[in-house]
C-alpha cells in the first residue's frame, strides 16, 4: 500500500476532526501528499501542520460547487494533479421527523448528499482527462437500514450509496474508479451521546481511515467496516419485513439513533446545523 501511494496528491473534505483527520494522517503515513479541505479554516491548518509531512490545510464549503472548484484549483496549484479525493464532511442531527426544522433538515442534505455530489463531479472534471484517479465516498451503515430519530440522516446516506453506484457505472472505461466506504457506529464527535448497544463495537477513526488507504490502494466498490456486519446484512434482507424489523429491535438496532443523549449532543448539533 505505502509504495502504491507513494506521491499520490490526496485531499480530504471534513478533515479538520474524526475520521477526515485520521484519513489524512494516514495517508500522509503511507506517503502521499495531502490536502485537508474543511469548513473552519483555522482547524484545517492545525490539523495539516499535526499530520506534517508537507500537508496543506484550506477552508471548504463542500455546499458550494464554485467553492469546491477554486479549492480543488489551489490545491492542484501548490501540490499537482489530484490522485484521490475522500468525500467524508458530513454531519449527523438527531430526532423525531415531526420535531426537524427546515434548516437542520437543509443543513444535512447540503453537507451529505450535495457536498459529495459536487466533490465527484469536480473531481471527475479534472480526472477523466488524465484518465487515472480515485474517489472515494464516505457513506454509512445507516445508509442500508432506515433508523428511527435519524430519518433524515439516513436518507442523505441512501442517497451517498445509491449515487455513488451510480457513478461507478458511469465511469467505467474512463480509468477513473469510485469506492464507497460505509462505517459502523464511530467514537467521533459526530457520534456523542448514541448509546452503547450490545453487538455494536464503537469504532476508532483509525479503523475507517485504515480502510480508506486500502480502498485506494487495492479498490473495490462498497467498503464495509467492520466486514463482517455486510455478511450479517446480507441475510437480514432475505428476511419479510415484520421479521427484519423484530430481529431489529431484538438486537437493540432500532435504538441507536433513536435513544442518543440530546444533551450530549445539543452543542455538537447546534453548531453542525449552523444555528449558533
Amino acid at each position: 500500500m505505502k509504495h502504491m501511494l507513494e506521491g499520490a496528491v490526496v485531499a480530504v473534505t471534513g478533515g479538520a476532526a474524526g475520521i477526515g483527520r485520521a484519513t489524512a494522517g494516514a495517508m500522509a503515513d503511507a506517503g502521499a501528499s495531502v490536502a485537508i479541505g474543511d469548513i473552519h479554516a483555522e482547524k484545517a491548518a492545525e490539523a495539516a501542520e499535526e499530520v506534517g509531512r508537507g500537508a496543506v490545510g484550506k477552508p471548504l464549503d463542500v455546499t458550494d460547487r464554485d467553492g469546491f472548484d477554486l479549492f480543488l484549483d489551489d490545491v492542484e496549484a501548490e501540490l499537482g494533479p489530484i490522485d484521490c479525493l475522500v468525500n467524508n464532511a458530513g454531519v449527523m442531527m438527531l430526532g423525531p421527523i415531526e420535531e426537524e426544522s427546515r434548516e437542520v433538515t437543509r443543513a444535512m442534505i447540503d453537507v451529505n448528499l450535495l457536498g459529495v455530489i459536487n466533490g465527484t463531479q469536480a473531481a471527475m472534471d479534472r480526472m477523466k482527462p488524465r484518465r487515472r484517479g480515485r474517489i472515494v465516498n464516505i457513506a454509512s451503515q445507516a445508509g442500508k437500514a432506515g433508523m428511527p430519530g435519524g430519518a433524515t440522516y439516513c436518507a442523505t446516506k441512501f442517497g451517498v450509496i445509491g449515487f455513488s453506484e451510480s457513478v461507478r457505472a458511469e465511469l467505467k472505461g474512463t480509468g477513473v474508479s469510485i469506492s464507497w466506504v460505509l462505517p459502523g457506529l464511530v467514537n467521533t464527535e459526530l457520534a456523542a451521546g448514541l448509546p452503547d448497544i450490545p453487538l455494536m463495537d464503537k469504532l476508532a477513526p483509525d479503523d475507517i481511515a485504515n480502510a480508506v488507504v486500502r480502498a485506494l490502494a487495492e479498490g473495490g466498490s462498497e467498503i464495509w467496516v467492520p466486514a463482517r456486519n455486510q455478511w450479517l446484512d446480507a441475510p437480514a434482507r432475505l428476511l419479510p419485513r415484520a421479521l427484519r424489523e423484530r430481529v431489529f429491535e431484538m438486537t437493540g438496532a432500532d435504538k441507536v439513533l433513536a435513544h442518543a443523549d440530546s444533551g450530549r449532543r445539543e452543542e455538537y448539533e447546534r453548531r453542525s446545523s449552523g444555528l449558533s
